[in-house]
């Protein structure tokens, strides 16, 4: 695993911006952790966050794309997929990555892609932004959701 070369997470200004969090149920341990840490960019940005909870990654993009379509501004969409015996893994990550490229695409919005893909649960806590945790790929998704977002609204101005 490697943090090398990732960007500061700087004070972003998200006045007057909507972003909504979208995270999956599955492994909520780790999970949870990368809500606190999307929350620890968001909430002092003073952009207005949402949490919306599906029941996995493979849900996250149709609701994303519901949030974006609703008004919103930027989604940071969660989710942990852990690697199991079957070609599910696969799938699933496939599904939820290009689902989620296809809603930034399609609606012309960010999302910030925090959808962990594993081979083991330790790599997730690892990377969960927990105390002990080498990353905090919540941080991160939220960091870059909110950053394109106000690089969005400076262009259409």
């Amino acid at each position: 695993m490697s943090g090398a070369g990732s960007p500061a997470h700087d004070k972003l200004d998200g006045t007057g911006l909507k972003v909504v969090i979208v995270a999956g149920t599955w492994h909520e341990q780790i999970t949870n952790g990368m809500i606190a840490g999307a929350h620890r960019i968001l909430d002092p940005s003073g952009a207005e966050v949402t949490e919306v909870r599906v029941p996995g990654s493979f849900e996250l993009p149709v609701v994303a794309k519901a949030a974006l379509d609703a008004g919103a501004d930027a989604v940071v969409a969660l989710g942990v997929i852990i690697r199991g015996g079957t070609p599910h893994f696969e799938y699933v990550s496939s599904a939820a990555t290009d689902g989620l490229t296809r809603v930034a695409l399609d609606t012309g919005k960010p999302v910030g892609f925090g959808v962990l893909t594993l081979d083991d649960e330790q790599q997730g806590l690892d990377r969960a932004g927990l105390p002990g945790s080498k990353e905090d790929k919540g941080e991160e998704a939220a960091s870059a959701a909110l950053a394109t977002a106000i690089t969005l609204r400076a262009l259409r101005r």
